[in-house]
Formats: structure tokens, sequence, C-alpha cells
């Protein structure tokens, strides 16, 4: 992609910007991935990531039943709506509050509420056939930390995933740095048939995160 004909905006210094703000103002209008975004109507420049996990592992068929957790602000709940169309299912679940998207439940909810995957499950009505985790936790500009508290996050993405998924379904989950610990990356490994570390285009290049894709599961 290429963004604005291939001629960079350069984004002045305002009296009441600061300079992170005017970095982050000039990479966002440089971003080809915000500008697409904007086209399609997606909420977020992350759908892309997505878009582009589901072009090399075809995992968003046509009636399929999928979990998105963490899914504010939607951008992937959108895509996988589009991609499993009206006799598939989308349920989208996040603590923060989201606009509603045509084909998609939302529930607001926290992953960490022991009643939450009894909510979930009921929402899905059968097992699903992928589970999906964009989820990261705030960064504190400490890299071990930020590893360790989006590992966390994709710990119990996991045991959603191992709940509630079909018997040769599959998960995608963010992983920060190296990826997943040998300890979780055995974990994995003993409950799927393949897993792949995957850094799709989208994924900006000064980025630490990665993807970790996970396929037939083993009930």
């Amino acid at each position: 992609m290429s963004g604005r004909g291939g001629r960079r905006v350069h984004v002045n210094t305002a009296r009441r910007r600061s300079a992170s703000s005017t970095r982050w103002l000039e990479r966002q209008l440089n971003d080809p991935y915000v500008q697409a975004a904007k086209s399609k109507g997606y909420r977020s420049r992350a759908a892309f990531k997505l878009t582009e996990l589901d072009q090399r592992f075809r995992l968003l068929k046509p009636g399929a039943r999928v979990l998105d957790l963490g899914a504010a602000p939607g951008g992937w709940s959108q895509v996988a709506a589009e991609r499993v169309g009206e006799s598939g299912r989308i349920v989208a679940a996040d603590i923060l509050p989201m606009e509603p998207i045509a084909g998609v439940e939302v529930i607001e909810c926290d992953l960490l509420d022991p009643a939450t995957p009894d909510l979930l499950k009921l929402a899905l009505g059968s097992k699903a056939d992928l589970v999906l985790s964009d989820m990261a936790a705030p960064t504190t500009g400490h890299r071990q930390t930020d590893h360790i508290r989006t590992l966390a996050l994709f710990e119990a993405a996991l045991d959603m995933a191992q709940d509630v998924l079909k018997p040769g379904g599959a998960f995608i989950g963010k992983v920060f740095q190296g990826g997943a610990t040998s300890e979780f990356l055995a974990r994995v490994r003993k409950m799927f048939a393949q897993v792949k570390h995957v850094k799709p285009p989208a994924s900006r290049s000064e980025s630490v995160e990665l993807y970790l894709v996970a396929t037939g599961f083993k009930k």
C-alpha cells in the first residue's frame, strides 16, 4: 500500500501540541492502512491484520462461529462478519463499550469474571470454529513488563478457547517480543495440531507484536 500518491505528509508542531502528538499525527496521516480503513469503513487499521492472517490461513469460512475477545473498537469483528456471512455467527466481547455492528452480537463483559465463560457460550449457541484475541495490556514503556501483562491476557484468551472451541477449531492470539514463552508454547502445542508465530504486513515494523496462529484444536 502507498498513501497519498506516495507523497509524505509533514506536520509542524503546533503551540499546544507536543512533539510526541505531532509524530503520532504525522504517522497516522502517512499510514496507508489508516487511509484504507477509512475508505472501507473499518473502525481501525487493525482490520487489515486479520484480513492478511485470513488470506494466509483461510480460517474465516462462510457459516463459521467466531468469538472475538477484546473486540473494541470492532475492526476484527467487521472483517469476520463480512467473511462468515449471514449463515455465520460472530460474538464480540470487550470490557469497553462498543458501538453495534451489523451481524455481530456485542457483549460488554470482563474476560476475567468467572461468569463470563458461560455468558459467551450461551451467546455462541454451540462450539466455536475460531477464537480471536487482539488484546494487549496498556503499554508502560518497559518491554518486559508489557510482555508479561499481555501474556496474562493471552492466557485468559487461550483458556476461553479451550472451553469453547470445537475439535478442529482455530485460535489467533496476540503476543509480544519473542512470541509465546516455552511454557505457553508447550501448552498450545498440546492443544493444537499446528502452531505458528506470524507478523502480518499491516503490523507496524516498529511494533513488537506477533500473532500466534494455532489450528487443528484437539479436544
